[in-house]
Protein backbone atom coordinates (compact mmCIF):
# COMPACT_ATOMS: atom_id res chain seq x y z
CA UNK A 1 0.00 0.00 0.00
CA UNK A 2 1.19 3.50 -0.82
CA UNK A 3 0.38 6.44 1.41
CA UNK A 4 -1.18 9.47 -0.20
CA UNK A 5 0.95 11.92 1.78
CA UNK A 6 3.94 13.49 0.01
CA UNK A 7 7.11 14.84 1.62
CA UNK A 8 8.03 18.50 1.34
CA UNK A 9 11.16 18.54 -0.80
CA UNK A 10 12.20 21.93 0.61
CA UNK A 11 12.15 20.77 4.22
CA UNK A 12 15.52 20.27 5.93
CA UNK A 13 16.39 18.67 9.29
CA UNK A 14 17.25 22.13 10.65
CA UNK A 15 13.97 23.85 9.84
CA UNK A 16 11.98 20.76 10.79
CA UNK A 17 13.54 20.82 14.26
CA UNK A 18 12.44 24.43 14.69
CA UNK A 19 8.83 23.17 14.59
CA UNK A 20 9.28 21.58 18.04
CA UNK A 21 8.96 23.19 21.45
CA UNK A 22 11.76 21.62 23.49
CA UNK A 23 10.71 20.59 27.00
CA UNK A 24 13.72 18.53 28.13
CA UNK A 25 16.93 16.83 27.03
CA UNK A 26 14.94 14.23 25.11
CA UNK A 27 11.38 15.55 25.12
CA UNK A 28 9.55 18.10 23.01
CA UNK A 29 6.11 19.11 21.82
CA UNK A 30 4.93 19.38 18.23
CA UNK A 31 1.94 21.78 18.02
CA UNK A 32 -1.09 20.38 16.23
CA UNK A 33 -2.42 22.23 13.19
CA UNK A 34 -5.56 23.22 15.08
CA UNK A 35 -4.98 25.33 18.19
CA UNK A 36 -7.71 23.60 20.21
CA UNK A 37 -5.93 20.24 20.00
CA UNK A 38 -3.26 19.27 22.53
CA UNK A 39 0.21 19.03 20.98
CA UNK A 40 1.99 15.85 19.98
CA UNK A 41 4.41 14.48 22.59
CA UNK A 42 7.83 13.90 21.04
CA UNK A 43 10.46 11.64 22.57
CA UNK A 44 14.01 12.12 21.27
CA UNK A 45 17.16 14.17 21.59
CA UNK A 46 17.88 16.93 19.09
CA UNK A 47 19.92 14.46 17.03
CA UNK A 48 16.97 12.05 16.94
CA UNK A 49 14.42 14.76 16.10
CA UNK A 50 16.45 15.58 13.02
CA UNK A 51 15.88 12.04 11.77
CA UNK A 52 12.13 12.68 11.44
CA UNK A 53 11.64 13.45 7.77
CA UNK A 54 8.95 15.73 6.37
CA UNK A 55 6.57 12.89 5.56
CA UNK A 56 6.86 11.48 9.08
CA UNK A 57 5.96 14.90 10.53
CA UNK A 58 3.08 15.33 8.08
CA UNK A 59 1.66 11.91 8.99
CA UNK A 60 1.94 12.74 12.70
CA UNK A 61 0.03 16.00 12.22
CA UNK A 62 -2.60 14.26 10.06
CA UNK A 63 -3.06 11.56 12.69
CA UNK A 64 -3.37 14.03 15.56
CA UNK A 65 -6.17 15.85 13.73
CA UNK A 66 -8.07 12.65 12.86
CA UNK A 67 -11.57 12.19 14.39
CA UNK A 68 -11.64 10.99 17.98
CA UNK A 69 -7.88 11.15 18.56
CA UNK A 70 -7.03 12.60 21.98
CA UNK A 71 -3.27 11.96 22.23
CA UNK A 72 -0.39 11.24 19.89
CA UNK A 73 3.18 10.32 20.82
CA UNK A 74 6.12 10.28 18.42
CA UNK A 75 8.88 7.92 19.57
CA UNK A 76 12.60 8.17 18.71
CA UNK A 77 12.36 5.40 16.09
CA UNK A 78 9.58 7.21 14.19
CA UNK A 79 9.56 7.16 10.40
CA UNK A 80 6.89 7.26 7.71
CA UNK A 81 4.35 4.44 7.54
CA UNK A 82 0.84 3.87 6.21
CA UNK A 83 -1.30 6.81 7.30
CA UNK A 84 0.27 7.11 10.74
CA UNK A 85 4.04 7.07 11.30
CA UNK A 86 5.73 3.86 12.37
CA UNK A 87 6.90 4.53 15.91
CA UNK A 88 3.81 6.39 17.13
CA UNK A 89 1.17 5.93 19.81
CA UNK A 90 -2.37 7.09 19.03
CA UNK A 91 -5.14 7.20 21.64
CA UNK A 92 -8.87 7.34 20.97
CA UNK A 93 -11.78 6.60 23.30
CA UNK A 94 -14.30 6.66 20.44
CA UNK A 95 -12.71 5.30 17.25
CA UNK A 96 -10.54 2.41 16.09
CA UNK A 97 -7.96 2.89 13.33
CA UNK A 98 -6.45 0.06 11.25
CA UNK A 99 -3.55 2.24 10.01
CA UNK A 100 -1.96 2.77 13.45
CA UNK A 101 -1.98 -1.01 13.89
CA UNK A 102 -0.67 -1.82 10.43
CA UNK A 103 -0.81 -4.72 8.01
CA UNK A 104 1.31 -7.04 10.18
CA UNK A 105 -1.13 -7.36 13.07
CA UNK A 106 0.69 -7.93 16.38
CA UNK A 107 4.16 -7.87 14.91
CA UNK A 108 6.13 -8.73 18.03
CA UNK A 109 9.36 -9.56 19.82
CA UNK A 110 10.14 -12.60 21.96
CA UNK A 111 13.24 -13.67 23.88
CA UNK A 112 14.22 -17.21 24.81
CA UNK A 113 16.93 -17.59 27.48
CA UNK A 114 19.04 -20.76 27.36
CA UNK A 115 21.55 -22.31 29.77
CA UNK A 116 24.21 -22.43 27.02
CA UNK A 117 27.33 -20.48 28.08
CA UNK A 118 29.05 -18.23 25.57
CA UNK A 119 32.07 -20.54 25.30
CA UNK A 120 29.86 -23.39 24.03
CA UNK A 121 29.00 -21.47 20.85
CA UNK A 122 32.20 -19.53 20.40
CA UNK A 123 33.43 -21.67 17.49
CA UNK A 124 31.86 -21.07 14.08
CA UNK A 125 31.10 -24.75 13.25
CA UNK A 126 28.83 -25.06 16.30
CA UNK A 127 26.98 -21.88 15.43
CA UNK A 128 26.65 -22.99 11.82
CA UNK A 129 25.21 -26.32 12.96
CA UNK A 130 22.62 -24.53 15.13
CA UNK A 131 21.67 -22.27 12.20
CA UNK A 132 21.10 -25.32 10.04
CA UNK A 133 19.12 -27.08 12.77
CA UNK A 134 16.87 -24.02 13.15
CA UNK A 135 16.27 -23.52 9.43
CA UNK A 136 15.30 -27.20 9.12
CA UNK A 137 12.50 -26.42 11.57
CA UNK A 138 11.56 -22.76 11.08
CA UNK A 139 10.75 -21.56 7.55
CA UNK A 140 11.74 -18.00 6.61
CA UNK A 141 10.59 -15.76 3.79
CA UNK A 142 7.41 -14.08 2.63
CA UNK A 143 5.77 -17.09 0.98
CA UNK A 144 7.28 -19.91 3.01
CA UNK A 145 5.35 -22.37 5.14
CA UNK A 146 5.87 -25.61 7.02
CA UNK A 147 6.50 -27.70 3.89
CA UNK A 148 9.74 -25.82 3.21
CA UNK A 149 11.24 -26.94 6.55
CA UNK A 150 11.43 -30.75 6.93
CA UNK A 151 11.40 -30.69 10.75
CA UNK A 152 8.69 -28.05 11.21
CA UNK A 153 5.61 -28.81 13.28
CA UNK A 154 2.52 -29.36 11.14
CA UNK A 155 -0.56 -27.31 12.02
CA UNK A 156 -3.70 -28.50 10.26
CA UNK A 157 -7.02 -26.67 9.77
CA UNK A 158 -8.62 -27.86 13.02
CA UNK A 159 -5.70 -26.96 15.29
CA UNK A 160 -5.07 -23.74 13.36
CA UNK A 161 -8.65 -22.64 13.89
CA UNK A 162 -8.37 -23.44 17.59
CA UNK A 163 -5.17 -21.40 17.81
CA UNK A 164 -6.64 -18.23 16.29
CA UNK A 165 -9.75 -18.50 18.49
CA UNK A 166 -8.05 -19.40 21.78
CA UNK A 167 -4.52 -18.03 21.50
CA UNK A 168 -2.09 -19.63 23.95
CA UNK A 169 -4.63 -21.79 25.77
CA UNK A 170 -3.32 -24.90 27.57
CA UNK A 171 -4.83 -27.28 25.03
CA UNK A 172 -3.38 -25.38 22.04
CA UNK A 173 0.08 -25.27 23.63
CA UNK A 174 -0.06 -28.95 24.61
CA UNK A 175 -1.09 -29.95 21.09
CA UNK A 176 1.91 -28.09 19.67
CA UNK A 177 4.43 -29.28 22.26
CA UNK A 178 4.90 -25.80 23.72
CA UNK A 179 5.40 -25.47 27.52
CA UNK A 180 2.07 -24.29 28.93
CA UNK A 181 3.70 -22.02 31.52
CA UNK A 182 5.07 -19.87 28.71
CA UNK A 183 1.61 -18.28 28.47
CA UNK A 184 2.35 -16.39 31.72
CA UNK A 185 5.32 -14.78 29.96
CA UNK A 186 3.15 -13.30 27.22
CA UNK A 187 2.04 -9.69 27.26
CA UNK A 188 -1.36 -11.04 26.10
CA UNK A 189 -1.75 -14.79 25.69
CA UNK A 190 -5.31 -14.47 24.36
CA UNK A 191 -7.30 -11.81 22.50
CA UNK A 192 -11.10 -11.99 22.65
CA UNK A 193 -13.64 -10.58 20.21
CA UNK A 194 -15.21 -7.13 20.23
CA UNK A 195 -17.64 -8.15 22.98
CA UNK A 196 -15.01 -9.85 25.13
CA UNK A 197 -15.97 -13.35 23.99
CA UNK A 198 -14.35 -16.12 21.97
CA UNK A 199 -17.77 -16.81 20.43
CA UNK A 200 -17.53 -13.54 18.49
CA UNK A 201 -14.27 -14.73 16.94
CA UNK A 202 -15.83 -18.09 16.10
CA UNK A 203 -18.69 -16.37 14.27
CA UNK A 204 -16.35 -13.96 12.51
CA UNK A 205 -14.01 -16.72 11.34
CA UNK A 206 -16.99 -18.69 9.99
CA UNK A 207 -18.20 -15.61 8.13
CA UNK A 208 -14.80 -14.95 6.59
CA UNK A 209 -14.11 -18.52 5.56
CA UNK A 210 -17.61 -19.76 4.68
CA UNK A 211 -19.84 -16.84 3.78
CA UNK A 212 -17.13 -14.55 2.48
CA UNK A 213 -15.03 -17.29 0.89
CA UNK A 214 -11.72 -16.23 2.43
CA UNK A 215 -8.88 -18.80 2.33
CA UNK A 216 -7.47 -17.86 5.71
CA UNK A 217 -7.07 -21.51 6.68
CA UNK A 218 -4.39 -21.84 3.98
CA UNK A 219 -2.20 -19.56 6.10
CA UNK A 220 -2.10 -21.97 9.05
CA UNK A 221 0.88 -23.57 7.31
CA UNK A 222 2.85 -20.41 8.20
CA UNK A 223 2.53 -20.93 11.96
CA UNK A 224 6.04 -21.35 13.32
CA UNK A 225 7.76 -19.29 10.62
CA UNK A 226 9.52 -15.96 10.04
CA UNK A 227 8.52 -13.59 7.28
CA UNK A 228 10.72 -11.45 5.05
CA UNK A 229 11.84 -7.85 5.38
CA UNK A 230 12.93 -6.90 8.88
CA UNK A 231 11.79 -10.17 10.50
CA UNK A 232 14.61 -12.20 12.00
CA UNK A 233 15.86 -14.71 14.53
CA UNK A 234 19.07 -13.84 16.34
CA UNK A 235 21.28 -15.73 18.77
CA UNK A 236 22.50 -13.34 21.45
CA UNK A 237 24.90 -13.28 24.36
CA UNK A 238 23.28 -11.56 27.35
CA UNK A 239 25.31 -8.81 28.99
CA UNK A 240 23.56 -7.63 32.16
CA UNK A 241 24.22 -3.97 32.94
CA UNK A 242 26.10 -3.22 36.15
CA UNK A 243 23.74 -2.76 39.07
CA UNK A 244 20.76 -4.33 37.25
CA UNK A 245 21.37 -7.91 38.37
CA UNK A 246 18.27 -8.13 40.58
CA UNK A 247 15.90 -7.03 37.83
CA UNK A 248 17.70 -9.26 35.31
CA UNK A 249 17.25 -12.24 37.62
CA UNK A 250 13.53 -11.50 37.99
CA UNK A 251 13.25 -11.46 34.20
CA UNK A 252 15.10 -14.79 33.93
CA UNK A 253 18.13 -13.32 32.13
CA UNK A 254 21.53 -15.00 32.57
CA UNK A 255 24.68 -12.94 32.10
CA UNK A 256 27.15 -14.49 29.65
CA UNK A 257 24.68 -17.08 28.34
CA UNK A 258 23.06 -17.50 24.94
CA UNK A 259 19.55 -16.22 24.33
CA UNK A 260 17.45 -16.12 21.17
CA UNK A 261 15.59 -13.00 20.02
CA UNK A 262 12.78 -13.25 17.46
CA UNK A 263 10.95 -10.61 15.45
CA UNK A 264 7.87 -11.57 13.43
CA UNK A 265 4.09 -11.27 13.46
CA UNK A 266 0.91 -12.72 12.02
CA UNK A 267 2.41 -13.48 8.60
CA UNK A 268 0.07 -13.85 5.61
CA UNK A 269 -2.86 -14.55 7.92
CA UNK A 270 -2.72 -11.11 9.53
CA UNK A 271 -1.89 -9.38 6.26
CA UNK A 272 -4.95 -10.86 4.58
CA UNK A 273 -7.20 -9.71 7.45
CA UNK A 274 -5.69 -6.21 7.53
CA UNK A 275 -5.77 -5.76 3.75
CA UNK A 276 -9.43 -6.85 3.71
CA UNK A 277 -10.23 -4.31 6.43
CA UNK A 278 -8.49 -1.44 4.65
CA UNK A 279 -10.31 -2.24 1.43
CA UNK A 280 -13.71 -2.59 3.08
CA UNK A 281 -13.44 0.55 5.21
CA UNK A 282 -12.22 2.61 2.27
CA UNK A 283 -15.22 1.41 0.25
CA UNK A 284 -17.50 2.24 3.19
CA UNK A 285 -16.11 5.78 3.34
CA UNK A 286 -16.91 6.19 -0.35
CA UNK A 287 -20.43 4.85 0.25
CA UNK A 288 -21.00 7.17 3.23
CA UNK A 289 -19.44 10.14 1.47
CA UNK A 290 -17.14 10.55 4.45
CA UNK A 291 -13.89 12.45 3.74
CA UNK A 292 -10.64 10.68 4.54
CA UNK A 293 -8.64 12.42 7.30
CA UNK A 294 -6.26 14.84 5.56
CA UNK A 295 -7.28 13.11 2.32
CA UNK A 296 -5.27 10.01 3.29
CA UNK A 297 -7.03 6.70 2.60
CA UNK A 298 -4.72 4.90 5.02
CA UNK A 299 -6.26 6.84 7.92
CA UNK A 300 -9.67 5.19 7.59
CA UNK A 301 -11.43 4.50 10.88
CA UNK A 302 -14.57 3.03 12.41
CA UNK A 303 -16.55 4.61 15.27
CA UNK A 304 -16.74 2.23 18.20
CA UNK A 305 -20.01 0.36 18.49
CA UNK A 306 -20.59 0.24 14.74
CA UNK A 307 -20.62 -3.08 12.84
CA UNK A 308 -17.44 -1.92 11.06
CA UNK A 309 -15.59 -1.38 14.34
CA UNK A 310 -16.77 -4.72 15.70
CA UNK A 311 -15.57 -6.49 12.55
CA UNK A 312 -12.17 -4.81 12.75
CA UNK A 313 -11.68 -5.64 16.43
CA UNK A 314 -12.60 -9.29 15.75
CA UNK A 315 -10.19 -9.50 12.80
CA UNK A 316 -7.42 -7.85 14.82
CA UNK A 317 -7.95 -10.39 17.62
CA UNK A 318 -7.79 -13.32 15.19
CA UNK A 319 -4.53 -11.98 13.74
CA UNK A 320 -3.13 -11.29 17.20
CA UNK A 321 -3.83 -14.84 18.39
CA UNK A 322 -2.10 -16.17 15.27
CA UNK A 323 0.96 -14.03 16.03
CA UNK A 324 1.09 -15.29 19.63
CA UNK A 325 1.12 -18.95 18.62
CA UNK A 326 3.54 -18.20 15.80
CA UNK A 327 6.09 -16.79 18.26
CA UNK A 328 5.66 -19.49 20.89
CA UNK A 329 6.00 -22.24 18.30
CA UNK A 330 9.14 -20.63 16.86
CA UNK A 331 10.68 -20.54 20.33
CA UNK A 332 9.83 -24.19 20.97
CA UNK A 333 11.39 -25.16 17.64
CA UNK A 334 14.50 -23.04 18.27
CA UNK A 335 14.99 -24.71 21.66
CA UNK A 336 14.61 -28.11 19.97
CA UNK A 337 17.30 -27.10 17.44
CA UNK A 338 19.73 -26.10 20.20
CA UNK A 339 19.07 -29.45 21.88
CA UNK A 340 19.88 -31.30 18.66
CA UNK A 341 23.32 -29.70 18.47
CA UNK A 342 23.94 -29.30 22.22
CA UNK A 343 22.07 -32.16 23.97
CA UNK A 344 20.63 -31.31 27.36
CA UNK A 345 20.10 -27.62 26.59
CA UNK A 346 17.33 -26.05 28.69
CA UNK A 347 15.52 -22.84 27.88
CA UNK A 348 12.76 -20.59 29.17
CA UNK A 349 10.73 -17.79 27.66
CA UNK A 350 11.69 -14.39 29.06
CA UNK A 351 8.86 -12.44 27.43
CA UNK A 352 6.70 -12.00 24.35
CA UNK A 353 5.68 -8.39 23.61
CA UNK A 354 3.94 -6.80 20.63
CA UNK A 355 4.32 -3.50 18.82
CA UNK A 356 1.49 -3.43 16.24
CA UNK A 357 -1.75 -3.66 18.21
CA UNK A 358 -4.59 -1.62 19.69
CA UNK A 359 -5.75 -2.29 23.26
CA UNK A 360 -8.45 -0.93 25.51
CA UNK A 361 -6.44 0.46 28.43
CA UNK A 362 -7.02 2.70 31.47
CA UNK A 363 -6.07 6.27 30.65
CA UNK A 364 -6.06 7.68 34.17
CA UNK A 365 -3.07 5.91 35.76
CA UNK A 366 -0.96 8.60 37.43
CA UNK A 367 2.27 8.59 39.41
CA UNK A 368 1.42 10.21 42.76
CA UNK A 369 4.09 10.39 45.47
CA UNK A 370 6.08 7.69 43.71
CA UNK A 371 3.14 5.27 43.41
CA UNK A 372 1.03 4.47 40.36
CA UNK A 373 -2.62 5.13 41.11
CA UNK A 374 -5.63 4.52 38.86
CA UNK A 375 -7.57 7.71 39.47
CA UNK A 376 -10.79 6.80 37.70
CA UNK A 377 -12.44 4.38 35.32
CA UNK A 378 -11.73 6.12 32.02
CA UNK A 379 -10.33 3.97 29.23
CA UNK A 380 -9.46 4.35 25.55
CA UNK A 381 -8.08 2.38 22.65
CA UNK A 382 -4.33 2.81 22.62
CA UNK A 383 -2.96 2.11 19.14
CA UNK A 384 0.75 1.29 19.10
CA UNK A 385 2.15 1.35 15.59
CA UNK A 386 5.76 0.25 15.83
CA UNK A 387 5.58 1.12 19.52
CA UNK A 388 5.93 -1.08 22.59
CA UNK A 389 3.95 -1.04 25.82
CA UNK A 390 6.05 0.07 28.82
CA UNK A 391 4.37 -0.60 32.16
CA UNK A 392 6.50 0.07 35.27
CA UNK A 393 6.32 -1.71 38.61
CA UNK A 394 3.00 -1.21 40.34
CA UNK A 395 0.99 -0.46 37.21
CA UNK A 396 -2.55 -1.79 37.74
CA UNK A 397 -2.47 -3.66 34.41
CA UNK A 398 0.39 -5.84 35.71
CA UNK A 399 -1.52 -7.04 38.78
CA UNK A 400 -1.41 -10.82 39.02
CA UNK A 401 1.45 -11.17 36.53
CA UNK A 402 5.05 -12.22 37.30
CA UNK A 403 6.10 -8.60 36.72
CA UNK A 404 3.76 -6.58 38.94
CA UNK A 405 6.54 -5.65 41.41
CA UNK A 406 9.32 -4.92 38.91
CA UNK A 407 7.75 -3.97 35.56
CA UNK A 408 7.76 -6.18 32.50
CA UNK A 409 10.71 -6.73 30.13
CA UNK A 410 10.83 -4.39 27.13
CA UNK A 411 12.53 -6.03 24.13
CA UNK A 412 14.08 -3.49 21.77
CA UNK A 413 15.95 -4.68 18.67
CA UNK A 414 18.73 -2.47 17.36
CA UNK A 415 20.79 -4.11 14.64
CA UNK A 416 23.07 -7.18 14.76
CA UNK A 417 26.23 -5.14 15.05
CA UNK A 418 25.03 -2.49 17.54
CA UNK A 419 23.17 -5.03 19.63
CA UNK A 420 19.66 -5.07 21.07
CA UNK A 421 18.36 -4.10 24.49
CA UNK A 422 16.21 -5.35 27.34
CA UNK A 423 14.78 -2.43 29.30
CA UNK A 424 12.29 -1.88 32.11
CA UNK A 425 9.84 1.01 32.33
CA UNK A 426 9.98 3.87 34.82
CA UNK A 427 7.04 5.88 36.22
CA UNK A 428 8.00 8.63 33.75
CA UNK A 429 6.51 6.50 30.97
CA UNK A 430 3.22 8.14 31.90
CA UNK A 431 4.16 11.00 29.57
CA UNK A 432 4.30 8.63 26.56
CA UNK A 433 1.04 6.75 27.33
CA UNK A 434 3.17 4.04 28.93
CA UNK A 435 4.94 3.29 25.66
CA UNK A 436 8.42 3.32 24.15
CA UNK A 437 9.86 2.79 20.68
CA UNK A 438 9.88 -0.69 19.15
CA UNK A 439 13.50 -0.62 18.01
CA UNK A 440 16.04 1.58 16.26
CA UNK A 441 13.78 2.67 13.41
CA UNK A 442 14.73 3.06 9.77
CA UNK A 443 17.01 5.88 8.73
CA UNK A 444 17.12 4.98 5.05
CA UNK A 445 14.38 3.59 2.80
CA UNK A 446 14.74 0.12 1.32
CA UNK A 447 15.16 1.27 -2.26
CA UNK A 448 17.79 3.84 -1.26
CA UNK A 449 19.70 1.26 0.81
CA UNK A 450 19.75 -1.23 -2.06
CA UNK A 451 20.88 1.50 -4.44
CA UNK A 452 23.55 3.08 -2.24
CA UNK A 453 25.11 0.36 -0.05
CA UNK A 454 28.04 -1.80 -1.11
CA UNK A 455 27.27 -5.51 -0.75
CA UNK A 456 30.89 -6.58 -0.29
CA UNK A 457 31.38 -4.04 2.50
CA UNK A 458 28.25 -5.25 4.30
CA UNK A 459 29.32 -8.88 4.11
CA UNK A 460 32.83 -7.98 5.26
CA UNK A 461 31.47 -6.08 8.28
CA UNK A 462 29.66 -9.23 9.45
CA UNK A 463 32.79 -11.31 8.96
CA UNK A 464 34.87 -8.83 10.94
CA UNK A 465 32.32 -8.85 13.77
CA UNK A 466 32.27 -12.68 13.70
CA UNK A 467 28.49 -12.71 13.27
CA UNK A 468 27.30 -15.61 11.16
CA UNK A 469 24.17 -15.47 9.01
CA UNK A 470 22.19 -17.91 6.87
CA UNK A 471 22.46 -15.51 3.92
CA UNK A 472 24.71 -15.73 0.93
CA UNK A 473 24.56 -11.94 0.91
CA UNK A 474 23.15 -10.11 3.92
CA UNK A 475 20.16 -8.06 2.62
CA UNK A 476 21.31 -4.56 1.72
CA UNK A 477 17.99 -3.04 2.76
CA UNK A 478 18.46 -4.60 6.21
CA UNK A 479 22.10 -3.56 6.67
CA UNK A 480 22.93 -1.84 9.99
CA UNK A 481 23.49 1.45 8.14
CA UNK A 482 19.81 1.52 7.14
CA UNK A 483 18.83 2.07 10.77
CA UNK A 484 19.15 4.94 13.23
CA UNK A 485 21.97 5.13 15.74
CA UNK A 486 20.76 2.66 18.38
CA UNK A 487 22.78 4.17 21.21
CA UNK A 488 21.17 7.57 20.55
CA UNK A 489 17.73 5.96 20.48
CA UNK A 490 18.31 4.22 23.83
CA UNK A 491 19.81 7.42 25.22
CA UNK A 492 16.61 9.27 24.25
CA UNK A 493 14.43 6.78 26.09
CA UNK A 494 16.55 6.98 29.24
CA UNK A 495 16.97 10.77 29.22
CA UNK A 496 13.22 11.16 28.79
CA UNK A 497 12.71 9.04 31.92
CA UNK A 498 10.61 6.41 30.18
CA UNK A 499 12.73 3.32 30.87
CA UNK A 500 16.22 2.14 31.78
CA UNK A 501 18.44 -0.55 30.30
CA UNK A 502 18.72 -3.89 32.08
CA UNK A 503 20.85 -5.83 29.59
CA UNK A 504 22.46 -5.49 26.17
CA UNK A 505 22.22 -8.40 23.74
CA UNK A 506 25.20 -9.10 21.44
CA UNK A 507 24.53 -11.09 18.28
CA UNK A 508 26.44 -14.29 17.44
CA UNK A 509 24.37 -15.32 14.43
CA UNK A 510 21.36 -14.05 12.48
CA UNK A 511 18.63 -15.82 10.53
CA UNK A 512 16.89 -13.80 7.83
CA UNK A 513 14.69 -14.34 4.77
CA UNK A 514 15.45 -17.78 3.32
CA UNK A 515 14.94 -16.47 -0.21
CA UNK A 516 18.44 -15.06 0.26
CA UNK A 517 19.75 -18.00 2.29
CA UNK A 518 22.96 -19.91 1.73
CA UNK A 519 21.84 -23.23 3.25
Amino acid sequence: METSAKPNSESTPENRDSMFTVTGEATALLPARESHLTPITVIGTEAIRRTFDALCIKQALNSRAAPGVTQLVLNPDAHCGYGAPIGCVMVSPTHVYPGPVGVDIKCSMSLLQTDVPEDAIRDAPTRRAIIQAITRRVPTGAGRGQRSAPKSRYVGPSLGRQAVLEGASPRVLEALGIPTHWASRCEDFHHAGHDGSTAALDQRFDYLTTTHGSRLADKFSQLGSYGGGNHFGECEIVQVCEGREEIANSFGLRHGYAAFLSHCGSRGFGFQLAHHQFRNLQAQFEKWGTPFPAGDKELVYAPLGTPQADAYLDDMALGANFATINHLLINALVLEAFQEVLPGTAGSLVYFISHNIARLEPTDVRCINGKLIQCGSDSAWVHRKGATRALPAGHPSLAGTPFEHVGHPILLPGDPQSGSSVMVAAPGAEKSCYSVNHGAGRMKGRKAAIREFDQAAINRSFDEADILTNCRNYPKDEAPGAYKNFSEVINSVQLAGLASEVARLRARFVIKDSDKADD
